[in-house]
């Protein structure tokens, strides 16, 4: 009986301690414990979103073995034919959110955060802080120091750059709760500052957003994802309310 119970016993060390996956290992450092997980996208179809302003979402965003796919095949100057951004319809305050992207060669795209949807804003950016999702080796915008990969939008660079090469899928993540907002790339924390303070309204005062006055100042909001006229690719994309 005792040889049993110490056999079962081991087994569960071992399964416990088992080998995580990649994205299991890559998260595991910004893990939290409030509420379940949700869902934002079901990997089949656009319910949850619409097109920025409040259409249905253009054909240009598909679904792509399970993961949601801009086509840019079609371009107009930086924005894709029947593209244009996309937002959640729900709307978020503290959250834990939890994607993976990935991004075509010379690739442009981006997560934005607090998005305040109304006919005084014209895009997403007018309102909504932004993820950088790029290909570091080959878009113009990588020049720029605040432009990269996983960087807090012209605002803060990445502290460092665990950013995957073209093709791969990276695991992002955005924390915000109680004004302290953290990004993590592939489980790194990569930026960490404080919104909603006097020094985050000199931050913007000082980048391109200074003339948008709704810019960063929501404290509950959408999350979208951007059509800058190229391939990209989002899915697992899941949120928990802190």
């Amino acid at each position: 009986m005792k040889k049993t119970l110490l056999t079962a016993l081991s087994l569960s060390v071992i399964v416990a301690c088992g080998p995580k996956t990649e994205t299991e290992e890559a998260s595991a450092t910004v893990e939290t414990e409030t509420s379940e997980w949700i869902s934002l996208f079901d990997g089949e179809s656009f319910t949850g979103w619409t097109k920025y302003g409040g259409a249905p979402v253009g054909k240009a965003w598909q679904v792509q073995d399970g993961a949601i796919y801009l086509d840019a095949t079609n371009k107009d100057d930086w924005q894709v034919a029947d593209g244009g951004d996309i937002v959640t319809e729900e709307e978020f305050e503290d959250f834990h959110l939890k994607l993976e992207w990935k991004i075509a060669k010379n690739g442009n795209s981006g997560i934005m955060i607090y998005v305040h949807e109304s006919e005084e804003y014209p895009y997403p950016w007018s309102t909504g802080p932004e993820m950088q999702v790029l290909d570091n080796d080959g878009h113009p915008d990588a020049k720029i120091e605040t432009h990269r990969a996983g960087d807090l939008y012209d605002l803060i660079a990445s502290s460092s750059e665990p950013v995957k090469p073209v093709g791969e899928w990276n695991l992002a993540e955005i924390v915000s709760q109680d004004g302290k907002l953290d990004f993590y790339l592939n489980g790194v924390n990569i930026v960490s500052t404080t919104m909603w303070t006097p020094e985050w309204e000199e931050m913007i005062a000082g980048s391109k957003f200074k003339d948008m006055p709704g810019f960063g100042t929501f404290k509950k909001g959408k999350i979208a994802l951007q059509d800058h006229g190229d391939e990209v690719w989002y899915r697992n994309i899941e949120l928990k309310k802190l």
